[in-house]
């Protein structure tokens, strides 16, 4: 069976990851992949395989009248042209894959979809109240894999990385990158960056993309003031986001002053995670599922997140990490409390929950992936 793997996006996120290992679980299974990337796109080296080919587009558009001439299964992790939806919806099995929670937001294209599979059940519950009838009933979840990167020693020292992602079709953007690509190297000079060290105390995490998805900055206008009356606290952030994100967040943590840390991308999670008596995660409704939380639980980190899907579905509370109530809710009371169990108690250890992890595991994604490739060799 051949399957053919769109996304198209430029810089590796969540929903890059995924197809990460989607591809990977295809192959694993037996399956022929053309996986069809950006042409500025260097996370998917990984992934070299004799059956996968790996082909540059800049666009689905491209791809219009570049597929084979008989029917194929297409699946999709990224954005498409209703132009190219349409054409593969005529021609082929078109399928792929909603990264997103819908709430509040259209179908679009997705309308247009053969099937659509969701990888929370969240996901999917937004989809049906946005008027999707295409589904797959079966949330895909996701598994943890650290294999994206390769090269790096793990006795190499955590350097500070790039912080900012600028969009160069803005003016200021544009302005502030350039800025940025002459006054590093000299600020290197005039201060050498250090590697990261864990300060004494106790370090919660975040390990994210900085951006309004996340809402960082909305969470710790709540709760940064709970956090800094506990002196023995630090905040160490590894992820980068766009100038107008970070400052948000910059401001939000104020009231931490210097125990909140910037570290920018890093390309290995599973060296971070460990450094945490915990990790955080945003709010909850624009996310689709954390991957995050499920790397750092699968290490034995546990996590502390909103009491609200898709975090119900991926954390179990008491035993992988602790959840709480929303703090605009109740502007951030029930953080207090679960904040006291978390440093004051016992910190529990995700890789007990294994029954929990299982549902996140290869084998368990793999066996999903299997049943999805049975209905498509189905429907062809």
């Amino acid at each position: 069976m051949h399957c053919h793997v769109l996304n198209q996006q430029a810089f590796l996120g969540g929903a890059e990851v995924y197809t990460i290992f989607f591809t990977r679980a295809l192959l694993d299974l037996g399956c022929e992949v053309t996986l069809y990337t950006h042409p500025q796109a260097r996370h998917w080296e990984t992934l070299i395989h004799p059956r996968l080919c790996i082909e540059a587009a800049a666009d689905s558009d491209a791809l219009i009248g570049h597929l084979p001439a008989q029917r194929q299964w297409i699946v999709t992790h990224a954005p498409i042209s209703s132009g190219f939806a349409a054409f593969a919806r005529e021609k082929h099995l078109l399928t792929g894959f909603c990264h997103m929670p819908l709430a509040g937001r259209r179908a679009g294209v997705l309308a247009q979809y053969h099937r659509v599979f969701g990888v929370s059940n969240y996901v999917l519950e937004t989809a049906r109240s946005a008027g999707l009838d295409n589904l797959d009933p079966e949330p895909c979840y996701g598994m943890v894999d650290f294999e994206r990167f390769a090269g790096c020693s793990n006795d190499a020292p955590i350097m500070p990385g790039q912080l900012y992602t600028w969009d160069r079709r803005k003016f200021r953007d544009a302005t502030y990158g350039l800025l940025e690509n002459v006054t590093r190297p000299l600020l290197a000079l005039l201060r050498p960056p250090r590697p990261f060290v864990k300060r004494p105390g106790r370090t919660l995490g975040l390990v994210s993309g900085i951006g309004p998805i996340k809402q960082f900055d909305l969470l710790f206008q709540r709760i940064a003031t709970i956090l800094a009356a506990r002196p023995e606290v630090s905040l160490e952030i590894f992820g980068w986001g766009g100038y107008r994100s970070v400052a948000d967040l910059r401001a939000a943590l104020k009231p931490l002053g210097a125990r909140a840390r910037f570290w920018g991308y890093q390309e290995q999670p599973q060296r971070l995670y460990p450094q945490f008596d915990y990790l955080l995660s945003g709010l909850p409704e624009k996310e689709a599922l954390g991957l995050n939380l499920l790397e750092a639980q699968a290490l034995g980190t546990p996590v502390l997140a909103v009491n609200a899907p898709p975090f119900t579905e991926t954390v179990a509370d008491g035993a992988t990490g602790f959840l709480y109530r929303d703090p605009r809710e109740d502007d951030g009371a029930d953080f207090r409390r679960v904040l006291v169990r978390a440093l004051d108690g016992p910190r529990p250890d995700p890789r007990v929950a294994t029954a929990h992890l299982a549902r996140f595991s290869r084998e368990a994604f793999t066996a999903r992936v299997g049943r999805m490739m049975e209905s498509a060799r189905g429907a062809l």
